[in-house]
């Protein structure tokens, strides 16, 4: 169990809280595992973490509802409690399947959302699968937990993981070193997921012996990838030529996942996505996944969800 306090500031507590604080009751009713009281203009919470990162959103989008509103009613604390809960797993489900990997630390990997969720098990079901979304959705997470789990129950013989070497606004060829050393930065994130997941000696062993492959989408060229599991990320940044050149290395007892974030393409202003292209093609076909992601699937800082979502809303007023 741990605690987290919210303070109220410039906010009235009789039309925030409403009459014998009745917006603290209706949340508290909907989460009877934590505790949550009302002090002044302090709201205490204790609770499992996974709880209170939930009591935590809804609070904010309450906070920000009054300021834009002046007045919060049971109404809008039950319709924000419903959103919430409508797009996060509950805590403890019925299945232990729902654990993909144990962390390095022994802590599980597990879908926390509903969409996650459905990407796991669209992964399960199909051989192929785009895996869409923007950044924080926990699409290359959890693409890297699947491919991990793969290896440890021996249903594949070898990870994959690659991505297309373009700059997001930087420039690769003053980098030293080869184009694997330069390109080895930009899939930290590739790095820190596998630490999460296997011991450091262990994951060195397994780079060592090539049984886990990091590298540039070049490298991919002319090869058939056989009894392996295959992450390709940041897909958007492919050419149409790349992604097919990529798609077709496929080879027998192996899965694909293709991660990419259609909104933050960093190629040449007149070079077509050969994510989005793919996706035009291969859509209807048979064995091929298509797996959505949105800003309600974000896990990482609250306010990267309402940044998503700032900039959703931007783009929809230029149009």
């Amino acid at each position: 169990m741990i605690e987290k306090t919210v303070t109220l500031e410039n906010i009235s507590l009789i039309d925030f809280l409403g009459v014998e604080n009745k917006t603290i009751d209706t949340l508290a009713a909907a989460f009877p595992k934590s505790r949550i009281i009302s002090r002044g203009n302090q709201i205490h919470i204790k609770g499992s973490t996974s709880e209170i990162v939930q009591i935590d959103d809804i609070l904010a989008s309450l906070i920000d509802h009054y300021h834009k509103y002046g007045k919060v009613t049971e109404e809008n604390v039950q319709n924000y409690i419903s959103h919430e809960q409508e797009i996060m797993l509950p805590e403890n489900q019925p299945s232990a399947d729902d654990i993909i990997v144990y962390g390095t630390k022994g802590n599980p990997i597990k879908p926390k959302t509903v969409n996650q969720q459905k990407l796991v098990d669209t992964v399960k079901e199909n051989d192929l699968v785009f895996a869409l979304g923007p950044a924080g959705t926990g699409k290359t997470y959890i693409s890297v937990a699947l491919a991990v789990r793969a290896l440890k129950n021996k249903q594949v013989k070898k990870i994959i993981i690659t991505r297309p070497a373009v700059e997001a606004g930087e420039n690769l060829g003053f980098l030293p070193g080869d184009l694997k050393e330069k390109i080895d930065p930009y899939l930290r994130p590739i790095y820190d997921a596998l630490n999460d997941m296997i011991p450091f000696e262990k994951l060195r062993y397994y780079m060592e012996r090539e049984i886990i492959e990091i590298a540039p989408l070049a490298y991919m060229r002319g090869r058939t990838l056989n009894n392996a599991f295959i992450l390709l990320d940041e897909a958007q940044n492919t050419t149409p030529m790349q992604m097919k050149m990529f798609l077709t290395r496929m080879g027998p007892d192996s899965k694909m996942i293709v991660t990419g974030d259609a909104s933050q393409i960093d190629l040449p202003s007149k070079q077509s996505s050969g994510l989005k292209e793919a996706i035009r093609i291969l859509r209807d076909v048979r064995g091929i996944g298509i797996m959505e992601l949105n800003e309600k699937d974000v896990v990482r800082h609250r306010l990267v969800r309402d940044i998503i979502e700032a900039y959703h809303r931007e783009a929809n007023d230029i149009r």
